[in-house]
């Protein structure tokens, strides 16, 4: 009799029956011992293989920490030499530093005194330039200013000479000798009448009428200031001729009976105002000076009329202040070999002032000459110093770690093996 453990019915088997089950049994717990027991191996083996693993994975973390170990130890010691080096490298580049900072600063000092000098040269420089300049503008303005009123004076001169010219081409063929020269004489005293107001208010001029002596001039001229100081006195003579007059007479032949009338009439200046030798060159150049023969005498053609009086009143006034002191020393009753003195004493005192200013002149020049050379040697020297600076600008950049340490193989060998790391 078997009992069911589940439901606990009791039933009957057999011989057979019992020995096919207790079989069946038998192979079942066999199995569940077998897989059991394989299992536990299974189990083992693996524990034994973690085991294994584990005491392998130790020994190898080990030897990986005694080579990671090894390696920290190697890099430190790395790291020291580095340092090492570097510190020794460092050093020796700030002793470098320290002589390159020296040896700029030496430069920066010359280069300095260099540019302060040079400055102090170039100002000296710029301001001689600027007086040369300033002086040479000067003069060209007033020689600007002087070529356009010579340039102006003579176009009034040329414009009047062209004026008088027609004016005589119109005349000449329709008037008689005398006819001719009376329009001389119209013609001048016309010009002076028209400018008399604007340029000769206090003169004079007149037809000379007192012949007592026996000749007369055509016309005379007289000016004094506001004292009756006489500033300018002329004794004028117009003459003139037609084309077709027989007898053609010179201008040299009045020159004496010129001269006479002057001296005779107390008048200062004689003035021949001629047409005659029409062809001459020597009177158609401007104003002839004749005093080589007879004194204080001059001959121009009628354009020159009114310029002639204005360069002799001219000339006059500058010395006005001259006769007014005569004027004056002969009110006084001063004797006149006083004034004779204090004449030559004038004489002798502008002589020496001239001299003075001459030598001063030439002195002037010879400096501004040193000045120009002085000026060439300084630009010399600052092309010299140009190119020292250059030279020691050039030496520096040249100045580098690999040259410093080529007479050092210590520093040399720790540069290469930093290199090589």
């Amino acid at each position: 009799e078997i009992k069911c453990p589940n439901c606990g019915e009791v039933f009957t088997v057999n011989e057979s029956q019992y020995s096919e089950l207790l079989s069946q049994v038998r192979t079942a717990e066999f199995d569940k011992e077998i897989h059991a027991r394989i299992e536990q191996e299974l189990a083992l083996a693996e524990q034994k293989s973690q085991n294994v693993q584990q005491a392998l994975l130790s020994q190898k973390e080990q030897e990986i920490s005694n080579l990671q170990s090894q390696i920290a130890q190697f890099e430190t010691q790395q790291e020291l030499a580095k340092k090492e080096a570097e510190q020794a490298a460092s050093l020796q580049l700030q002793e470098k530093d320290k002589e390159l900072q020296q040896l700029e600063s030496q430069l920066t000092t010359l280069r300095l005194e260099h540019e302060n000098q040079l400055q102090k040269t170039l100002s000296a420089l710029e301001k001689e330039r600027d007086e040369v300049k300033n002086q040479l503008v000067l003069q060209e303005k007033e020689a600007a200013l002087a070529q356009t009123s010579l340039k102006e004076r003579y176009e009034v001169e040329l414009r009047q000479k062209d004026e008088t010219i027609e004016f005589y081409k119109d005349f000449k063929a329709k008037q008689s000798t005398k006819m001719i020269g009376e329009s001389l004489e119209q013609h001048c005293e016309y010009e002076f009448n028209k400018n008399r107001m604007a340029m000769f208010p206090r003169a004079e001029f007149g037809k000379d009428n007192d012949a007592r002596t026996g000749s007369k001039g055509d016309y005379i001229y007289r000016e004094v200031d506001e004292n009756g100081v006489e500033i300018l006195s002329i004794m004028f003579e117009m003459k003139n001729e037609g084309d077709e007059t027989a007898t053609k007479k010179k201008n040299e032949h009045f020159f004496k009976e010129l001269d006479k009338d002057r001296r005779e009439k107390g008048c200062e200046y004689a003035i021949l105002v001629t047409l005659l030798e029409a062809d001459s060159e020597l009177y158609n150049s401007g104003i002839v000076d004749v005093s080589y023969t007879y004194e204080k005498m001059y001959v121009i053609r009628p354009q020159f009329f009114l310029p002639m009086i204005t360069l002799l009143r001219n000339a006059a006034l500058n010395s006005l202040q001259y006769k007014q002191e005569l004027a004056l020393v002969r009110e006084q009753n001063i004797d006149i070999t006083h004034f004779e003195e204090d004449l030559d004493a004038f004489k002798v005192a502008f002589a020496k002032n001239y001299q003075s200013a001459s030598t001063n002149f030439g002195k002037a020049i010879e400096e501004i000459d040193k000045a120009i050379r002085r000026m060439e040697e300084i630009k010399k020297f600052l092309t010299t110093s140009e190119n020292q600076l250059r030279l020691a600008n050039n030496k520096l950049d040249d100045v580098s770690v690999k040259k410093l340490t080529r007479k050092n193989p210590t520093m040399k060998a720790k540069f290469e093996a930093l290199k090589e790391k």
